[in-house]
């Protein structure tokens, strides 16, 4: 299996002069570019952003501040969405662990937007991060070579990335979601629907082979209405929710794929409720826990685990690889997932 050193021979970092040459520009327009483009040409700066990307170069935001040698004592942590108490509890865990080693860390969002993590995890090895955790956002995976992130240890949390050779800790992600669904299936429903986010996400993918897997074992086949995916915040999830409502045959359960898609549905099925208090009340499960979860208008059984605890294995696994076995492979820890029921 192949290795991943953690000082092994760092190459000679690209200048901001050889930039400039291969985009056919001025050393003071890559600056300009790279400092936001002002007065800089939308086609101009796309060749120069070509031409970072072609030679891997990354501004030194810490130069001037850190001594020849010196540490920076920084971790780079870029997650997928920021308004999503779940990703502030797993930032909590990293922090926890990066401060039991004298480390602080600094905090990225991507939006799921695989050009927002490149210029994310580009500004941190422009800060000379020690090391980077990243909830990947899927689709191309260039930024995330070793050599693209010029040797910096990386730990990839909740999701992988085929291709990528890194540490990372996921979750039981379909056993979680083929237990979820099968509750609902033990409790005499036959049409679940599916509430997901998109086909790329890798956990997307895992959750909806478990709810799959649960189906198919009972015989049940799944019904294309009644799968939705592609949701990635409660409102989408909220007018998914309401088209299931709206069927001729809506399903009597449901379940969810993450916890921005169960407040979604919940909101849909509440708004039912305040016009019609007699309208069917499908029942819910949900994976990942949130906020009042067991004040909602309908029990929701959750797929549970603990967001901080993933965030301290992830820090876990960079610290270990940095300070005690740098040249060891690959490291991929896969968490517990804990069912929930809830009460009648």
């Amino acid at each position: 299996m192949t290795t991943i050193p953690l000082n092994g021979g760092a190459a000679r970092q690209p200048t901001i002069k050889e930039v400039a040459a291969l985009a056919g520009v001025s050393p003071m327009t890559v600056s300009r570019t790279l400092a936001g483009g002002k007065n800089v040409r939308p086609d101009v700066q796309d060749r120069v952003f070509e031409a970072v990307q072609s030679l891997g170069y990354h501004r030194n935001e810490n130069a001037r501040s850190l001594r020849p040698g010196q540490a920076s004592g920084l971790v780079g942590v870029a997650i997928t969405n920021l308004g999503n108490p779940y990703y502030g509890n797993f930032a909590l865990g990293v922090e926890e662990v990066a401060s039991y080693y004298g480390r602080r860390i600094v905090l990225g969002n991507t939006g799921e937007d695989v050009g927002r993590e490149r210029q994310l995890i580009a500004d941190f090895i422009g800060r000379q991060v020690e090391g980077l955790i990243v909830v990947p956002s899927g689709g191309d995976d260039a930024h995330l070579q070793y050599e693209a992130l010029q040797h910096t240890p990386l730990v990839l949390a909740s999701r992988t990335v085929p291709g990528v050779l890194a540490d990372a800790v996921v979750l039981d992600d379909i056993g979680g979601a083929y237990r979820g669904t099968s509750a609902l299936l033990d409790a005499g429903h036959t049409r679940v629907a599916y509430l997901g986010n998109v086909t790329s996400v890798f956990t997307g993918q895992r959750r909806f082979e478990g709810y799959q897997r649960a189906l198919e074992e009972r015989s049940i086949p799944i019904e294309p209405e009644l799968v939705r995916r592609g949701q990635q915040d409660a409102e989408t999830a909220s007018a998914a929710m309401s088209a299931l409502l709206d069927l001729v045959e809506p399903p009597t359960a449901v379940f969810s794929a993450n916890n921005r898609n169960s407040i979604g549905a919940l909101q849909a099925i509440a708004a039912r409720l305040r016009a019609d208090p007699d309208a069917m009340r499908p029942s819910i499960v949900s994976f990942d826990d949130f906020e009042l979860a067991e004040l909602m208008p309908v029990p929701v059984t959750v797929v549970d685990h603990d967001p901080r605890e993933l965030g301290r294995e992830a820090a876990r696994l960079l610290f270990a690889r940095l300070l005690n076995a740098p040249d060891a492979p690959p490291n991929e820890v896969e968490m517990p997932t804990l069912l929930r029921v809830a009460r009648p």
